[in-house]
């Protein structure tokens, strides 16, 4: 039988889209990333209570944008050779269009700043990290995932001794890369595992399997971490440029400095586990957390593909989708954002889930995904690829 001409775009997605050299199951993780970031956004969301189910979706907050970062090493990795390293004589291209693509991907991040919503926006720190990983490009996944690690363990410590040895300084700068919401040393070890994983062949049933188990691992120390600060009364639940408020200041040093308090810093930065503390219990804790949504997503991608296509289809352009949300949150709630609403976020859910389907049956790539794609290859000077195959 012939297929009608006005559905065979509709046929030819469903058979084709998230076929290799995609991979489907990372656009569903993203898919999932945006919907939880959207959720933490204008979603009420109780207390968690491991025992108590309808607090569960108190999951979503910093889980949510950990694996959004994670998620952004993959995809790195994936841009620049995949499971190859990129040879030497590739290198200068490659650095111009990820300088490219963080400029643009920063620059979206500051316009959704101008309106005024209560979001902490996430895109200006992933627009650096698509600038910071530049050095690294070509190490292997051992050396990438030794550097997670070693941010993932000193780095919260280090950055929380320098916070009290400064009196809390502040300014736009620090609070940007330091000590804001999104502290980049943080954060660029979760970019770092994600690029390591993207090199080792992420699509493979058996590399979900083990970067499973490794994330159930990383959960149990970390949260256990965190469990035991709890118990011991260390207070770890602030981000670190609110820990504590500068004191007298440089003029008596040792006084302010005592006040500072140094050691109870560095204790609250290696147990704090809340969301957004940015302390080593969260990133081994949420980190492993994000392993285990990304392994699953890949492993059900296959029996479950027809399914979870909406959700690959709205991971497929997280950029324009993370966009449309918030400017959506600014255009109905105003300046001061909108109320928390479960409805809300289903209404949210679901037009995301819709509007990026039909994009996507009719044009493919989303349109931020696009300029992005676009001024990465701008900024190499040579022509853009055929973007709708490619990995955002």
């Amino acid at each position: 039988m012939t297929t009608p001409a006005s559905t065979e775009p509709v046929t030819r997605w469903f058979r084709e889209f998230g076929r290799a050299p995609r991979i489907l199951g990372l656009d569903i993780a993203r898919g999932l990333a945006i919907l939880g970031m959207a959720g933490a956004h204008v979603g009420e969301t109780p207390s968690f209570d491991p025992l108590d189910p309808s607090t569960w979706l108190d999951l979503v907050h910093g889980r949510s944008s950990i694996l959004f970062a994670v998620l952004a090493g993959v995809s790195i990795a994936l841009m620049t050779g995949r499971s190859e390293i990129p040879d030497p004589e590739r290198m200068p291209s490659i650095r111009l269009q990820l300088l490219g693509r963080g400029a643009v991907i920063f620059l979206i991040g500051l316009a959704l700043e101008m309106l005024g919503t209560p979001i902490a926006i996430i895109l200006t720190v992933y627009g650096l990290l698509y600038i910071a990983v530049i050095p690294v490009l070509r190490w292997s996944p051992g050396k990438l995932l030794i550097a997670s690690g070693v941010l993932a363990v000193t780095a919260p410590a280090v950055l929380a001794l320098l916070a009290a040895l400064t009196l809390y300084p502040t300014g736009p700068g620090i609070d940007l890369v330091l000590y804001g919401s999104y502290p980049i040393t943080a954060w660029l070890a979760f970019v770092l595992g994600g690029m390591a994983l993207g090199r080792l062949h992420v699509e493979r049933s058996e590399t979900a399997v083990v970067a499973l188990g490794i994330g159930v691992g990383l959960m149990i120390v970390g949260y256990g971490l965190g469990l035991v600060g709890a118990v011991a009364g260390i207070a770890g639940g602030e981000s670190f440029d609110s820990a504590g408020t500068p004191p007298s200041g440089w003029s008596d040093y040792p006084d302010a400095l005592a006040a500072a308090n140094p050691g109870g810093a560095v204790l609250a930065a290696v147990f704090g586990v809340v969301p957004h503390s940015g302390g080593t219990a969260e990133i081994l804790g949420s980190g492993g957390f994000a392993l285990v949504v990304l392994a699953a997503c890949v492993l059900v991608s296959g029996p479950l593909r027809w399914l979870l296509l909406p959700l690959g289809a709205l991971g497929s352009m997280p950029l324009t989708a993370y966009t449309a949300h918030v400017v959506s949150t600014a255009l109905l709630g105003g300046p001061g954002g909108f109320p928390s609403s479960n409805a809300f976020w289903a209404a949210t859910a679901i037009v995301l889930l819709l509007a990026t389907s039909v994009w996507s049956i009719l044009f493919g790539r989303g349109p931020l995904e696009r300029l992005v794609g676009r001024a990465a290859a701008a900024m190499a000077g040579r022509p853009s690829q055929n973007p709708s195959r490619l990995d955002p």
